[in-house]
C-alpha cells in the first residue's frame, strides 16, 4: 500500500471531521491544568471527583455559546465584543488575556521540558527550547487545514489518564459514592483547590479560541455564507456545534476526572498530598504504579502541551487580531498576516524567556489564574449578553437552557474569583 493511499484513509477517518470542540476540550487540559488536577486528587482524594460532573455542563454551555458566536456572524469572539462594547474596555481585556497566555504558556513549556528530562535524561531548559520551535514552526509553517487534523489525532493522549487506572486498584464503589456524595471539609485549602478546579476548567482562552475555530472551519469548508442565509445549512450547523462541542468538553471533562482519579488512589493512598509539577506527579507514579503507569502519565503531559500552546498562542493573536483589524487566520502564510504571526510569537517567545529568568514558572501560572479571574467574569457577561441579542444572532439566539447554565456557570466563577483573592 503506498503512503498516499495511507494518507488518504486517515484524512477520510471520522476523527479527521470532528470540529473545534474535541481540541478546545483537549486543550483545557494543559499541563498546568493537569498539575491542579493532580493536587486535587493528592490533597484530598476521591473527595474533588464531584467538581468534574459539576463543572461540566457549565464549560459545555459557554463554549457552545462561544462556537455559535462564531459560526452565526462569521467573526471572531474580540470582533464581535469590540462591535457592541466600549473599544477600550475590549483591548483592556485582550491585553490582559495576553499576559495570562503568555504565563500559562511559561509553565506548560516548562512542564513539558521536565517531564521529557525525565524520560530522555536531556536538560529541561533544552527541552523547552524544543518544543518552543516545534510549536512556532507548525503554526507558522503548516496550514491550518492540516496542522488542526494532527491536533486531533494528538488528543487521543489523553487515553492515557485512563490506562493508568489499569495498573492499579480502584475502588469503585468508594469511586462512585465518592463522587455524588464526597466528604469535603470546607477550609481555605479545599476552597483554593475547588477554585483552581473551576479555574482552569473554564478558561477565557478557550473561548476566544473556539469562537475563532469556527470562522477558520467556515472558511476552509467553503461555506462562506451566514447562516441566516440558508436555514437548512444553518439547523444543521447549529446541531453540529452543539454535538461536537458537548461532546468535546465530555471527553475533557472526563479525561481530568481520570487524573484526580489516578492521583487519588496512588499518590494521596500513599501519603503523598502535595504537587507542585506535572514532573512530580509523573516522578511520583513510578514507584506506586509502576514504570508503564509513569510513562503513561509523562507522554500524555507531553502531547496535550503540544496541543495547549499552540492553543494559548493563537487565542491571543486571534482576539488582538480582531481588536486591530489585522489579518487573523492560521491558513495565511506570514507575508499575508504578518502581526498576526508576530504576537503568535511574541507569545511563545515571552514565555521561553520566563524559562531563563528568575521567575518559577509555577508562580507564572498563578498570576495567569489570578488574571484569568479578571478577565472571566466580564467575558462570560459579555458573551451571554451577545448570544441573547437578536440583531447580533438573528434567530439562532442561544436557548433559555444554554443561557441558563452560562449566567450559572458566570455566578459561580465570580464568587470563585473573589474566594481566590481573599484566599
Amino acid at each position: 500500500m503506498s503512503f498516499r493511499s495511507i494518507w488518504s484513509r486517515i484524512k477520510e477517518h471520522p476523527l479527521a471531521r470532528v470540529g473545534p470542540g474535541l481540541v478546545t476540550g483537549v486543550a483545557d487540559d494543559d499541563p498546568s491544568g493537569i498539575v491542579t488536577y493532580s493536587q486535587a486528587g493528592a490533597q484530598f482524594g476521591l473527595n474533588m471527583l464531584w467538581t468534574m460532573p459539576i463543572s461540566y455542563p457549565l464549560m459545555a454551555a459557554i463554549q457552545v455559546l462561544c462556537a455559535q458566536i462564531g459560526r452565526v456572524t462569521g467573526r471572531g469572539l474580540a470582533a464581535n465584543i469590540k462591535a457592541s462594547f466600549s473599544p477600550i474596555i475590549v483591548f483592556f481585556l485582550v491585553l490582559l488575556l495576553l499576559i495570562a497566555n503568555i504565563l500559562n504558556i511559561a509553565a506548560d513549556i516548562a512542564a513539558m521540558g521536565e517531564v521529557s528530562q525525565l524520560v530522555t535524561g536531556i536538560d529541561w531548559h533544552i527541552m523547552t527550547v524544543v518544543f518552543v520551535v516545534i510549536t512556532l514552526a507548525l503554526q507558522i509553517f503548516v496550514p491550518y487545514h492540516r496542522y488542526v487534523f494532527f491536533l486531533k489525532w494528538l488528543t487521543l493522549s489523553l487515553l492515557a489518564y485512563a490506562a493508568v487506572l489499569f495498573t492499579v486498584h480502584v475502588p469503585w464503589g468508594d469511586v462512585v459514592w465518592s463522587t455524588f456524595f464526597p466528604t469535603l471539609t470546607l477550609s481555605s485549602d479545599s476552597a483554593a483547590v475547588v477554585v483552581g478546579v473551576f479555574g482552569t476548567t473554564i478558561s477565557p482562552y478557550l473561548f476566544f479560541w473556539q469562537a475563532s475555530q469556527e470562522v477558520e472551519d467556515m472558511n476552509i469548508g467553503g461555506h462562506k455564507g451566514l447562516l441566516y442565509e440558508n436555514d437548512i445549512i444553518g439547523k444543521s450547523e447549529i446541531r453540529r456545534i452543539q454535538w461536537d462541542t458537548w461532546s468535546g468538553m465530555l471527553y475533557s471533562n472526563v479525561a481530568a476526572y481520570f487524573i484526580i482519579l489516578a492521583t487519588a488512589v496512588t499518590l494521596h493512598v500513599a501519603g503523598i498530598t502535595d504537587i507542585t509539577t506535572a514532573a512530580q506527579a509523573a516522578q511520583a507514579l513510578r514507584p506506586l504504579a509502576g514504570e508503564f503507569a509513569y510513562l503513561l502519565f509523562a507522554m500524555g503531559i507531553l502531547a496535550v502541551g503540544l496541543i495547549a500552546v499552540p492553543v494559548l498562542a493563537g487565542s491571543a493573536a486571534y482576539a488582538l487580531s480582531e481588536v486591530f483589524g489585522w489579518e487573523s487566520s492560521l491558513e495565511d502564510t506570514v507575508t499575508q498576516a504578518k502581526k498576526f504571526y508576530f504576537i503568535i510569537a511574541l507569545s511563545v517567545l515571552g514565555a521561553l524567556i520566563i524559562q531563563y529568568s528568575p521567575i518559577n514558572p509555577m508562580k507564572a501560572l498563578f498570576w495567569s489564574a489570578v488574571i484569568n479571574g479578571l478577565v472571566a467574569v466580564p467575558l462570560m457577561v459579555a458573551i451571554l449578553i451577545l448570544a441573547s441579542r437578536a440583531s447580533i444572532m438573528g434567530s439562532y439566539v442561544v436557548s433559555k437552557f444554554i443561557l441558563g447554565l452560562g449566567w450559572f456557570a458566570t455566578v459561580l466563577m465570580a464568587l470563585a474569583a473573589v474566594v481566590m483573592f481573599v484566599a
